[in-house]
């Protein structure tokens, strides 16, 4: 059996992700023109890594780029609520701007707590930019400046995005099956 057939639904294709993070690219790209800091792209990993790197390839200046590995999901389906840093960045950002790039902002916990983890290491800006947003289920105020598409309340693999360290390498976004996660 593949995979692809524990998908219900494809939500984005192939070809509409890449030209959402062209155009996402280029509008970091005119945001950060007369900016003469570094820009620094975080990657919050796992989930960021495929997005990370088309978006880093799309945007026409120079970048430094970085990782974190946050984590307040454990191996289930639902928030823990509890946010731990597993990796933290490799280089200080102060004085730099930092753009976060991370997969989808879904209830926010994490993202919530790792901006004001960075914003108190007083970059020149910090800046959200996430694939996918899920609105309806945010339960922190936290908003995305660069936001590729908004979601559904669905269960989203592909693309970078897993269910239990699986199906990251779909190379669509898709909803997966009720019965695939159902406990």
């Amino acid at each position: 059996m593949s995979m692809h057939d524990d998908v219900k639904e494809i939500l984005f294709t192939e070809e509409q992700l890449q030209e959402r993070v062209a155009q996402l690219g280029a509008q970091i790209t005119r945001d950060y023109a007369d900016k003469t800091e570094p820009v620094v792209l975080v990657s919050v990993l796992r989930g960021s890594y495929i997005f990370m790197a088309d978006l880093s390839r799309a945007i026409d200046r120079p970048v430094q780029i970085d990782f974190m590995s946050v984590s307040s999901y454990g191996a289930g389906t639902k928030t823990s609520g509890q946010v731990e840093i597993k990796k933290d960045l490799s280089d200080p950002i102060e004085g730099v701007h930092v753009i976060v790039v991370e997969d989808i902002l879904d209830s926010g916990t994490t993202l919530s707590y790792l901006m004001n983890v960075l914003s108190a290491r007083h970059p020149a800006s910090i800046s959200l930019c996430t694939l996918l947003d899920k609105p309806e289920r945010r339960e922190k105020p936290i908003y995305a400046k660069y936001v590729g598409f908004t979601v559904p309340n669905a269960f989203i693999v592909g693309y970078g995005l897993d269910y239990a360290e699986k199906y990251r390498n779909l190379p669509y976004i898709g909803v997966l099956k009720e019965e695939v996660y159902a406990d």
